[in-house]
């Protein structure tokens, strides 16, 4: 049974979000981002004053597939989650050919044929070594006779991270300081 108490405070909550929401359609959302460029991490650390880390993006691949992702997370519990289960994915893409081969079939190579016609791809012999580790870590599915895809829900992640570490740099970045 539902605490009344409980279910007036989560109805005053969502009415209250159901009206910010209403609000901020009252200006073009071209303005909102020319006003204020840090508006994502302006709301995060007003609704989540302890701390809370956003990531979101869409991307129209060469292939014709759209994929869209967002993912927030308490940095309570990221700080305390368990670190090292992520090192068998993060050690498979520390491979400078390994990310060659996620560029590539994001790009359309998706089969093991295209992959090995290409000589930046097929140079050392270790093709099937490291399409092999890649799978394990869960980056790239095989997905019938030869053909390989990044799953949907590793698209995005994976721009991210390259974005993230700081070595993948296409353009200017805003800092707040």
């Amino acid at each position: 049974m539902t605490d009344p108490a409980d279910l007036a405070a989560r109805v005053a909550a969502l009415e209250a979000r159901v009206a910010a929401l209403e609000g901020s359609g009252s200006r073009p959302a071209a303005a909102r981002w020319d006003d204020d460029a840090f508006w994502a991490l302006n709301r995060l650390e007003t609704e989540h004053p302890q701390g809370a880390l956003l990531y979101a993006g869409h991307v129209h691949l060469p292939t014709g597939e759209h994929w869209g992702w967002k993912e927030m997370e308490d940095t309570g519990a990221l700080l305390g989650a368990d670190w090292e289960s992520a090192a068998p994915m993060l050690a498979a893409l520390g491979h400078p050919l390994r990310l060659s081969l996620l560029r590539a079939v994001l790009s359309g190579q998706r089969t093991t044929a295209q992959l090995q016609a290409d000589p930046a791809l097929a140079a050392g012999g270790k093709l099937y070594h490291h399409l092999r580790d890649l799978q394990a870590a869960g980056w790239l599915l095989l997905q019938g006779r030869g053909q390989y895809t990044v799953p949907a829900e590793r698209v995005l992640p994976l721009l991210v991270i390259l974005r993230a570490s700081g070595g993948v740099r296409p353009g200017g970045a805003e800092a707040e300081g």
